[in-house]
């Protein structure tokens, strides 16, 4: 299966985003409550329909940054929120992407790529991160049946894998799930190594 810009495209264009809750996580806006600088730099990566950027940008943070591989989320946030910077708006590859980050929200996109590029992934994350930049949000606790995405993972994966990166802060099953994923996502926060 390749996971490309016209398969994301066409999920959308179908309907088929059965991991879109609607709005923000409890997971990620009460985090996001803590964070007190509204110039903070932050990239949402696989952006989707990016309920996490609207919360941030109704709460006054100007630094926000979506990206995705598909131009229809992308054109359809800028519809909706017609006062949020275009210019922070970026339609490219996660894996191809260049610039500095003080924070990247990870929000389903990690178990939207395909597991064999997850070691990929951790090393991106970390280039795309200032001295001491976060990565924060949700994955999941659990195995899927079906042939993803989403695809699922483990606690003891996640810690093997991002400890070459990162110093894991935070790895722990989420008590502010929503309803639908009671019991199944870790809460991560890791900070880049030095």
């Amino acid at each position: 299966m390749l996971l490309n810009e016209s398969y994301w495209t066409n999920r959308y264009l179908s309907g088929q985003s059965g991991w879109d809750t609607g709005s923000i996580t409890t997971p990620l806006k009460q985090y996001l409550d803590q964070v007190e600088n509204k110039s903070t730099k932050i990239l949402i990566p696989g952006c989707g329909n990016a309920h996490e950027a609207a919360y941030l940008h109704e709460n006054g943070f100007n630094s926000v940054y979506l990206l995705d591989i598909s131009p229809l989320p992308l054109q359809q946030f800028a519809e909706r929120y017609p006062q949020f910077p275009k210019e922070h708006l970026i339609l490219r590859d996660f894996f191809e992407h260049e610039a500095a980050y003080d924070l990247i929200l990870e929000q389903t996109f990690f178990c939207a790529i395909d597991p064999s590029l997850r070691e990929n992934y951790v090393r991106k994350s970390s280039s795309l991160l200032k001295s001491n930049g976060k990565l924060v949000g949700v994955l999941f606790d659990r195995e899927f049946t079906h042939q993803g995405p989403p695809f699922g993972g483990s606690v003891e994966e996640y810690q093997a894998l991002f400890q070459k990166a990162f110093e894991i802060k935070t790895l722990a099953p989420c008590y502010n799930s929503i309803p639908p994923r009671q019991g199944s996502e870790v809460f991560i926060q890791f900070i880049k190594a030095q």
